[in-house]
């Protein structure tokens, strides 16, 4: 007898309809999974067989085959337990023929004594099911809340046994579907608390602490420069806390790409609802970076899609891994090919990164020699090539900062707190909403080339300004665009409809990438 059940299979974010069918006939025993199965797809006749016994059914030792259709594409992961059960239990008569339904999509692992285990990616195949036409889920309880945001009903399950008895109730009697905390199948709304670390907490640095504003304002990436010890890495953790809340969209596209990764860090509402950030070690591989392996798995530049991604010590990471961002940083997204399949990930992020400004880390310093030859400086300014210094809007110098300062005896203006700094970067990015809204981009720092004539026009006074800097530093069309995008950023945060001569004054100090790598052997030097 042959029987069929509907699960679903992943190409990157992609899903596709995977027909599973039982055939169970007569003649010696044996069972086969066929459709290009990986091994945890064929090692599914233990956990199945084991489920099965402790459910209270029970297979006949008979010739079984299972298929996997379309047989052509791979089939990955244990998510296939489930209908792989229903379709054997269909085929030997110990359910109703087609009990399962024919829009019915079956998700979910079993355990050896007939449990209903997690799984990953649990969003990314719910929101695939939708889109594939079917009507309902079964998942496994611990997915229910994710499986919902896609707005899909859900039945979620703990057993084989109470799937089936869910499953085969008539209709009149069946449970109502799980459809989310909210009822509606989505979750949205405020972020839950974020981190309790406080920009205020960190001494002086007003300078970079300003543009550690403004990045947030306009969503331009960011290069913090230094010696240690000056707070790099605090201001650079502390960015999450003055970014916007998610929207919902914002928290499925996060959440699909991690839960791919299996580090979906789901909330209770089932979706991620805190800003990325992703600190990758700087001996991590260019793979890591962008994504890769034998099934173009996403990288940390997808993972932060919607967030952070922080690279502490930038120059001491490999100069491939580093040439691999330069067309996420443009584009945005991120194409992963490899021999098998090729797979584009969503990688809309902001950058920040930090650096020493020398290899023994004190050019610069008040007080500190620093101990580097020119020989030295000049290989450590050639791990940062132009074209990727190109691609970041604002360059940050940390100075060290006097013992008066640091114990509190200097006197000095209150430094903000986050939630200041918070108020007014939800106020630039409401200004930069309305003001793009039926566009396809949303912040300053995303204004494509030709429409910044029509939203950054400048004044009499700036654009002599901007020419001057222009002459000065013979810089290039793309650092034009960068500072006239910071001067918007600028104008948004003191709430000016127009852009004056000190957004662009502002913007010039806080553009220093030209200059920086237009003079290697200088890389910390003072303007």
């Amino acid at each position: 007898m042959i029987a069929r059940a509907h699960s679903l299979a992943l190409r990157g974010l992609e899903g596709y309809c995977v027909a599973v069918e039982a055939y169970v006939a007569n003649g010696l025993p044996a069972y086969a999974v066929v459709g290009l199965p990986d091994a945890a797809v064929r090692e599914s006749k233990e956990r199945l067989m084991g489920a099965l016994r402790n459910s209270g059914f029970f297979l006949a030792p008979k010739r079984i085959t299972v298929n996997l259709s379309p047989a052509r594409a791979r089939k990955e992961g244990t998510h296939f337990d489930l209908a792989i059960a229903f379709a054997l239990l269909e085929a030997t008569g110990q359910i109703p023929k087609s009990i399962a339904g024919a829009r019915l999509c079956l998700l979910g692992e079993l355990a050896l004594d007939g449990t209903v285990v997690k799984i990953e990616s649990t969003l990314s195949l719910a929101l695939e099911a939708k889109r594939l036409g079917f009507t309902a889920l079964a998942v496994p309880a611990a997915n229910a809340e994710e499986a919902a945001a896609a707005g899909l009903p859900v039945h979620p399950v703990n057993s084989l046994r109470e799937a089936v008895a869910l499953l085969g109730a008539p209709d009149g009697e069946k449970p109502r579907p799980y459809a989310g905390p909210g009822g509606d199948g989505a979750a949205g709304g405020e972020p839950e608390a974020g981190d309790a670390e406080d920009l205020s907490d960190i001494k002086g640095q007003a300078f970079a602490k300003r543009a550690m504003t403004v990045a947030a304002a306009g969503a331009h990436n960011i290069l913090l420069i230094g010696p240690p010890g000056t707070g790099k890495s605090l201001l650079a953790r502390r960015l999450p806390g003055l970014l916007p809340p998610l929207k919902t969209q914002e928290m499925i596209e996060i959440t699909r790409v991690h839960s791919l990764s299996g580090r979906s860090g789901a909330a209770r509402s089932g979706l991620v609802r805190q800003r990325p950030f992703r600190a990758p070690h700087h001996s991590a591989s260019a793979v890591a970076l962008v994504g890769g392996g034998p099934w173009a798995k996403p990288g940390e530049v997808a993972l932060a899609h919607h967030g952070v991604l922080f690279l502490d010590e930038l120059a001491e990471f490999s100069r491939q891994a580093l040439e691999a961002l330069r067309e996420p940083l443009e584009e945005g997204r991120i194409t992963v090919a490899r021999a098998r399949e090729a797979v584009e990930y969503q990688a809309r992020f902001m950058l920040v990164a930090a650096t020493n400004s020398c290899p023994c880390g004190f050019r610069g310093h008040p007080r500190r020699e620093c101990l580097c030859t020119p020989l030295m400086l000049g290989r450590y300014a050639q791990r940062l090539s132009g074209p990727l210094l190109d691609r970041i809007d604002i360059l940050a110098e940390m100075n060290p900062i006097a013992f008066d300062e640091w114990s509190g005896k200097a006197r000095e203006t209150a430094a903000p707190s986050s939630a200041t700094t918070r108020q007014a970067v939800l106020g630039a990015r409401k200004i930069q909403e309305e003001r793009f809204r039926g566009m396809d981009f949303a912040v300053n720092a995303r204004i494509p080339a030709r429409e910044l004539r029509r939203f950054c026009r400048l004044d009499g006074d700036g654009l002599k300004l901007l020419e001057a800097a222009s002459r000065r530093w013979s810089v290039s069309a793309r650092t034009l665009d960068r500072t006239l995008r910071l001067s918007r950023t600028i104008a948004d945060l003191g709430q000016s409809p127009e852009i004056r001569s000190e957004h662009v004054a502002e913007a010039l100090d806080l553009n220093r990438l030209e200059r920086l790598w237009a003079d290697p052997a200088a890389l910390a030097a003072p303007l």
